[in-house]
């Protein structure tokens, strides 16, 4: 599973490559690549939290 550092540099890779060629589709899906990216970040800090809890 890819972490959501790399999913968000991706997404920011392919949002600059759509804005350079005109490409909207390629825009909005490096948009949402970020957007995913930054969730899973979130999620990996929330599992942290919880495996601190536990212990």
């Amino acid at each position: 599973m890819t972490s959501g550092k790399s999913d968000e540099l991706k997404g920011r890779v392919k949002e600059a490559a759509g804005a350079l060629t005109g490409n909207k589709k390629l825009k909005r899906e490096g948009k949402a690549d970020q957007v995913v990216g930054k969730v899973k970040q979130t999620v990996e800090k929330v599992v942290d939290k919880v495996k601190e809890a536990i212990d």
